[in-house]
């Protein structure tokens, strides 16, 4: 069965090889593959449910937990995304990373106390 959030053969095939490049140690191999776990991953992420409550053709959810928290730890989610912000940033004939940074603000004046002062 497949779900909204799982990847399609397209976006796997752009993800791979930022996951697996990151891979620093072979480690013990997965029961799952990659993109099976991937999917579950944002499964959770999509749906917002508990990692417990994953369904289970995505893996077991502690193996699930523990690879997405790795990840993270290793900073593979933060490089994926700044590669696939500067590719998108290049198709659309810009520079890979921006020049410029614009912040707004805006400032409210308040009481110093509650209520109107009446």
């Amino acid at each position: 069965m497949g779900y909204r959030s799982d990847l399609t053969r397209a976006q796997w095939e752009l993800l791979e090889p930022l996951l697996l490049g990151s891979k620093k140690k072979p480690g013990r191999p997965l029961k799952h593959e990659l993109r099976q776990v991937v999917n579950g991953i944002l499964y959770v992420n999509k749906t917002g449910c508990q990692w417990r409550q994953v369904p289970e053709e995505f893996g077991n959810w502690i193996t699930l937990y523990f690879q997405f928290k790795r990840m993270r730890e290793r900073g593979v989610w933060d490089q994926v995304l700044t590669t696939l912000r500067e590719r998108a940033r290049e198709r659309a004939g810009k520079r890979a990373t921006p020049t410029v940074a614009i912040i707004d603000s805006q400032s409210v004046k308040t009481t110093l106390k509650g209520g109107t002062g009446v």
